[in-house]
């Protein structure tokens, strides 16, 4: 061989190896890095300054971005007099439960001086989700959006759009909702209901005092954007709508959907979905009013107002028209009890089930479980004084009539080390303990009964879940929220289940698939999936309100045979106790 053609084969031969490098390197993540510090910050919402728990002094929260296949580590350090956990909603976490968040489920809350750092990698999702504190109500400011893109080079399934916006609903107390929570939970009445809404924080001019504390969404004609819509509010499912202008839903909890077109959105608290707005082709002399109000259905009193912001085009031919004079236009949104629009609305999201992205539901099943979930009563604790609950009772809420008690120490801990004694018992009911008319006329007795109960799973079983409102002091639509997962929701409907006739017309080809699903108000919801996620993963509703009062439970997710499929030991640094 020639010293030139030597060369030559060198040079083609390193070359390849940088292309095999490249390509990987396209592929293969990169480690991204945050500092969440919890501090208090004095912000001023409808007229009034307040001291609010908030990460690196910012409301909403900083946005988390990283790439499908990204490492992410947020170095978490408390600040303030609350113990602090931070959740990242939605992402798997898979055979990294430390990193989950949920206080006295996965680890020990963060105290006050401590830090600790989450440490997970997101393998196989893409698209919008986000985190929140995960104790108490200390979520209500102490959150934000969670960006994830597809890896580089891979596109969206849909056109790629000129710009990107978050759009993060919330609620606002001009009381401390700390104190508030506390005393309702000794008291046993509900507490106060929210004075506002906001969108990115903001409020909008529809409240009192708050023109300036107003969303400001500028876009150019014949443009297409994607609205990252995130619901963080407490205790509302929210309806949402742009005058005048027509969405496109393509994505719901960080998974792809078959596009379908809208003009409103409805998204319970723990829901994500992504929309694709086109802008109209000319400037329309006009402004168009963003809006939310919400989705209601139980007994007790809501926040029945509206929260807004402005879209506005950018004018780029007739300068000296102010937008100030241009005349908003406001849409129409249903009406806060609306149950047939939110229906049609769910049974339109599937999965775009292709080749590319496949609905993997589980087309068999090991194990079946029916779970009630809804209202209750506790017997008044308070000795010498009557209780705020409906007869003299405690407000509480349940699954399969078991109000959960959060342990003193976290479920994951005492599972991991084998030290469940004192902590929990694994005899957390496959069905209600006793059969009623569960949307029909209430039993006599509302009693729940309390506990730390658990479902132990065999790794990779395949799970059918059926959760079932029930009209025991009011029927209402239910958020429930499967941490560690993403279920497939195989079917839906109203008033009792009937596990002989309804199974007939589950949907295996191309359900949605979800992290958080609305029970229907009076109806049922049915939903599968693969226990392939080592742990311990919180179930709950994710209307703050009804988790503080009991509705929540957890499965205990047993390790596989492979050391793939084995839950990681600890961090050094995880909190104790």
């Amino acid at each position: 061989m020639t010293p030139c053609s030597l060369k030559l084969l060198l040079f083609v031969l390193t070359t390849l190896c940088l292309l095999i490098e490249l390509a990987l390197a396209k592929h293969a993540g990169i480690t991204r890095r945050y500092k969440f510090d919890v501090k208090m910050q004095n912000v001023t919402r409808l007229c009034q300054s307040k001291s609010i728990v908030t990460v690196n002094g910012q409301f909403p929260g900083p946005t988390i971005t990283a790439r499908e296949g990204d490492r992410v580590i947020v170095n978490v350090v408390n600040h303030v007099q609350y113990n602090v956990s931070i959740h990242w909603h939605g992402v798997r976490q898979l055979r990294s439960g430390w990193a989950d968040g949920p206080a006295y489920i996965t680890q020990c809350p963060i105290q006050t001086g401590q830090s600790y750092v989450y440490n997970f990698t997101v393998t196989g999702q893409r698209g919008t989700l986000f985190w929140h504190a995960h104790i108490s109500w200390l979520r209500v400011t102490v959150y934000g959006a969670i960006i994830i893109l597809p890896k580089r080079g891979v596109p969206y399934p849909f056109p790629q759009p000129y710009k990107e916006v978050p759009i993060i609903f919330g609620e606002w107390w001009k009381a401390d909702t700390e104190t508030m929570i506390s005393q309702a939970l000794q008291t046993g009445g509900a507490p106060n209901i929210s004075d506002a809404y906001t969108i990115n924080g903001l409020p909008g001019p529809l409240y009192n005092c708050s023109a300036k504390d107003t969303l400001k969404l500028k876009v150019k004609p014949g443009k297409t954007y994607l609205l990252r819509l995130i619901n963080a509010a407490l205790n509302d499912e929210l309806f949402f709508s742009i005058a005048n202008h027509n969405l496109t839903v393509v994505e719901a909890d960080a998974v792809y959907v078959k596009p379908f077109k809208t003009n409103i959105v409805l998204i319970t608290p723990g829901q994500t979905t992504n929309v694709l707005l086109k802008t109209k082709k000319h400037h329309p002399n006009a402004t168009f009013l963003v809006a939310a109000r919400p989705y209601a259905t139980g007994p007790a009193a809501f926040d029945n107002s509206t929260t807004s912001g402005i879209l506005e085009y950018h004018n780029t031919s007739n300068k000296t028209k102010k937008i100030n004079n241009l005349p908003l236009l406001r849409p129409s949104l249903p009406v806060f009890n609306d149950t047939t629009f939110a229906t049609k609305f769910s049974n339109k999201l599937r999965s775009l089930a292709n080749v590319k992205f496949p609905a993997k539901v589980p087309q068999t099943v090991d194990r079946r479980f029916f779970f009630t979930v809804g209202l209750g009563l506790n017997p008044c604790t308070n000795q010498n004084q009557t209780c705020q609950g409906p007869n003299n009772a405690m407000l509480a809420a349940s699954v399969n009539n078991v109000s959960f008690v959060m342990p003193s120490t976290a479920l994951l801990q005492a599972h991991f080390f084998n030290q469940s004694k004192r902590v929990y018992t694994t005899d957390f009911p496959t069905n209600p303990p006793f059969k009623f008319n569960y949307t029909g006329t209430p039993p006599n007795n509302s009693m729940v009964t309390s506990g730390t109960k658990v479902v132990v799973l065999p790794f990779n079983t395949k799970v059918e879940l059926v959760m079932q409102d029930t009209s025991i002091i009011g029927a209402e639509s239910h958020p429930l929220h499967l941490h560690g997962f993403n279920f497939f929701v195989v079917g839906q409907g109203f008033g009792n289940y009937n596990p002989n006739t309804d199974p007939a017309k589950f949907n295996l080809v191309d359900p949605a698939e979800r992290n958080t699903v609305g029970v229907p108000s009076g109806g049922w919801v049915a939903i599968r999936f693969l226990a392939d996620n080592p742990g311990v993963w919180f179930m709950h509703c994710h209307l703050e309100v009804h988790t503080s009062w009991g509705l929540k439970m957890a499965w205990i997710v047993l390790d596989g045979k492979r050391q793939n499929q084995k839950l990681q030991p600890p961090p050094s640094d995880l909190p104790k106790c």
